[in-house]
């Protein structure tokens, strides 16, 4: 492993912190995700039961007590409840937007990882190449391990910057498409409850 980093260059070295980055991001949000799911359902009935027995306070209660997405939006539409649907819609939507941004923090820095790591394998082949080059240039074309080092960096480091772009894109596909099923529950979530509690 440490003959391989030698003989991959400098560039090496940025495409391994890419890696690290992008699944340190990937497992940071996969938890949030999950922790959210598991809140959503429970929450939502809970609040619902409350609201069906006429006891607004004690889902006022829940959803300050409970630090979720769904808790921060159903606060505040309970706390105007009785007011025309289409002003609690309009307050769900605002506070939704921002949760909604709140649960895709990361992922844009996620997508800049999957498109920069072949950016600097490609880098990498370059310089690579570069060197391969002038070898030729100063001694002609010498010896195959002479040679050798600038082609090895140069294959080295586009086989690194690949493998670590291919598993950062279909990560971040995938939580891109976790993130806005999850969002659009709760849309579903919330517009019931306005149902509920609308005037």
């Amino acid at each position: 492993m440490i003959d391989f980093f030698t003989r991959g260059g400098l560039l090496i070295y940025p495409i391994v912190l890419c890696s690290v980055l992008g699944w340190a991001i990937f497992m940071e949000r996969l938890f949030a995700f999950i922790k959210v799911r598991r809140h959503l359902k429970p929450l939502s009935e809970t609040v619902k039961t409350y609201i069906q027995e006429d006891n607004l306070k004690k889902a006022v209660d829940l959803c300050s007590d409970v630090k979720s997405p769904l808790a921060r939006i159903l606060l505040v539409v309970l706390k105007n409840s009785g007011a025309k649907r289409s002003y609690l819609k309009s307050l769900a939507e605002e506070i939704g937007e921002r949760e909604a941004a709140s649960l895709q923090r990361y992922l844009g820095l996620l997508g800049t990882v999957a498109n920069i790591a072949p950016l600097l394998g490609l880098l990498g082949t370059v310089l690579g190449m570069i060197k391969a080059f002038n070898v030729i240039a100063t001694q002609g074309m010498g010896t195959p391990a002479a040679l050798g080092g600038g082609i090895s960096e140069a294959l080295i480091t586009t086989a690194a910057g690949l493998t670590v772009a291919v598993p950062m894109l279909l990560l971040h596909r995938y939580l891109l498409g976790r993130s806005e099923r999850l969002i659009l529950e709760l849309e579903e979530e919330t517009m019931q409850i306005v149902d509920l509690v609308e005037e």
